[in-house]
């Protein structure tokens, strides 16, 4: 019995060791089919055979600087898959109805992508003001008439007092895409992720699926972890700053206990064709969650508008009739 090996994450001065890999992958892997060996050619870290659909995986030791340290396998067939998409569809009214039919006869991709995730410990020292609100009364004057009346109003001000102070908070698997190949707006929306689910990285689980070589260095993936860490922390000495209104100045954050992993995403992809033009789709393989680009229907959207407009006119037409009555 193997021993379970646990998900590890790698503190980032490792990666100083680790030979950068050249900018461009050198060459593509040249699988050899087990089944009829037929020679694929592939830049991903699995595939499927092109002639007999047999399993291809490489040995991501021997190909990739950073191994795959954690998947999260697929929890959702194809045939699910399709179920989420057909419900999706139904629910976008504004989409063509041959749109329902499309997706029937469309057949998915089940890919993984990877991400990088990073933990870290981070302190922030910030400056800034805190804005604390009163009220003032005011004089003014106004002509009633013809004569000229002073009256008062009450007037909210803010005074600015300067504040500064120490924040910290610690960050567990912040999610940065590791492939340029999708776009990174996209992929957000497949978010959340069950991350907790992940499970120690073992090529049979890449078996039939295609999986995606990363891009994105994880020292460039940790710069993006911090871009994604900074809403957090300006948020923190929004808090810590208190009163009714706050600025912050400056924020100086130092990072310690820094790590990384890759971890491989499933995804369900699907294109399907629509008045000649290509369309994708993509299914979050664990949630379900379905992100994708669906073509409006000028009829549909015509129809609604005129309803729209029926209705409002209708309004109209009962108020003018009323007012008539009461005439």
């Amino acid at each position: 019995m193997p021993i379970p090996r646990q998900v590890t994450e790698h503190p980032i001065g490792e990666l100083a060791a680790l030979p950068r890999r050249a900018a461009v992958p050198a060459g593509m892997k040249v699988f050899t089919c087990p089944g009829c060996h037929a020679v694929t050619e592939s830049d991903s870290l699995s595939d499927k055979c092109q002639f007999c659909a047999t399993p291809l995986v490489a040995d991501a030791a021997a190909m990739e600087r950073v191994v795959p340290e954690a998947v999260l396998p697929f929890g959702i067939g194809r045939e699910q898959a399709r179920e989420e998409l057909r419900k999706w569809t139904k629910s976008r009214w504004f989409a063509p109805s041959s749109l329902k039919k499309v997706t029937e006869a469309e057949t998915f991709r089940g890919s993984y992508l990877p991400h990088w995730t990073y933990d870290a410990d981070t302190v922030t020292e910030y400056t800034g003001e805190r804005g604390e609100h009163y009220w003032e009364t005011e004089t003014y004057t106004e002509t009633v008439d013809g004569e000229t009346v002073e009256r008062t109003r009450q007037v909210q001000r803010t005074a600015w007092y300067p504040a500064s102070g120490t924040v910290g908070r610690f960050f567990d698997d912040v999610l940065v895409p590791g492939s340029t190949s999708v776009p990174e707006q996209q992929l957000d929306k497949l978010t959340p992720w069950p991350l907790p689910e992940a499970v120690p990285y073992q090529e049979e689980y890449l078996a039939g699926f295609r999986t995606v070589r990363y891009d994105v260095e994880p020292e460039d993936g940790l710069e993006s972890a911090k871009r994604r860490m900074a809403p957090v922390i300006r948020a923190d000495c929004t808090s810590d700053i208190g009163g009714d209104e706050q600025r912050v100045h400056s924020m100086s954050t130092s990072y310690s206990d820094v790590t990384y992993k890759l971890l491989l995403l499933p995804v369900w992809f699907l294109t399907y064709l629509h008045a000649g033009k290509a369309w994708q789709v993509m299914v979050n393989a664990r949630t379900g969650e379905v992100i994708g680009e669906r073509p409006y229907s000028p009829l549909k959207i015509a129809v609604a508008c005129l309803a729209a407009a029926l209705v409002v006119a209708a309004v109209v037409l009962v108020v003018m009739m009323n007012k008539s009555h009461h005439h």
